[in-house]
């Protein structure tokens, strides 16, 4: 059997001394080391004032399926391994997933090197409920794939943590208050590990007003669970009272959505124009 493995390793989200010892150890011994950016790997190398022992190779999305079969030559031929990203575990949101799957496909040893990771640090310093939660890696870039998307996050009852561009959030979070009310509670993680580390709580509608002033620096957001849906066929049926009562569709499902906290008045109205087609 092979004597090569391959190596997955955590690296620092921001501040070098996270790098975890077995990192350093890997960094200098392993023979390869495949980088998402072999510059940044360089950098983090001399912040750490460990020397690269072995071959490094870039290992980003676009070349990532070219390198998949040397590299496998290589582990079997004996080899060590490496393989970072340019922060945080390789594999989320980030290249490595082709080279595990034939890995593993091969049936080569692998293992993981742990250390810094922003889903994990954001969700422990969210403030929101980490019992359960999803990751959603990147939120769709246009607006109408990010709207369905949220939709789809609307009776999501785990936390969810997902990562934004910075030019985005704005827009991002406006869309969030249109989809799933503006009520609901959700922490921006802005440069975690950072100096200028900032995390900033609050209800959607709170944290949409706060980005519309410009955010910079890398951004993971976590986003509050949805609350348990209210009777719906009988929330509809107050909306139906209010209008026979003489108040407009919209305001009516305004005011009963007011009254009943994980309700939206965009679904209650909704509900209500199904149910004069049914």
């Amino acid at each position: 059997m092979t004597t090569g493995r391959l190596l997955l390793g955590a690296t620092p989200l921001g501040r070098p001394s996270d790098a975890s010892p077995r990192l350093i150890d890997a960094l200098a011994h392993a023979d390869v080391v495949a980088a998402e950016d072999t510059r940044r790997v360089r950098t983090l190398a001399k912040a750490l004032d460990v020397t690269i022992g072995g071959r490094v190779v870039s290992l980003f999305d676009r070349v990532e399926a070219a390198r998949v079969e040397p590299l496998i030559a290589a582990v079997k031929a004996g080899a060590i391994v490496l393989v970072v990203s340019d922060a945080g575990m390789p594999l989320v949101s980030d290249p490595g997933f082709r080279l595990v799957a034939a890995c593993v496909e091969a049936g080569l040893p692998l293992t993981c090197l742990p250390g810094p990771s922003a889903v994990m640090t954001a969700l422990a310093v969210s403030g929101l409920p980490a019992e359960k939660f999803c990751f959603e890696g990147f939120a769709p870039r246009k607006q109408a794939a990010r709207r369905a998307w949220l939709d789809s996050l609307a009776d999501e009852r785990r936390t969810c943590v997902f990562f934004e561009s910075p030019r985005r959030l704005a827009a991002c979070l406006r869309d969030a208050v249109d989809r799933l009310g503006g009520g609901r509670r959700a922490a921006i993680c802005r440069e975690l590990t950072k100096v200028h580390e900032e995390v900033v709580r609050g209800s959607l509608d709170e944290l949409a007003a706060w980005a519309d002033d410009g955010v910079l620096g890398e951004i993971t957001v976590v986003l509050a669970g949805a609350t348990p849906r209210a009777d719906l066929p009988a929330l509809v049926g107050r909306v139906q009272e209010l209008v026979a009562g003489g108040a407009r569709v919209k305001d009516a499902c305004g005011e009963v959505a007011a009254a009943n906290p994980g309700v939206r008045s965009r679904q209650l109205y909704d509900a209500v124009l199904r149910s004069r087609q049914a």
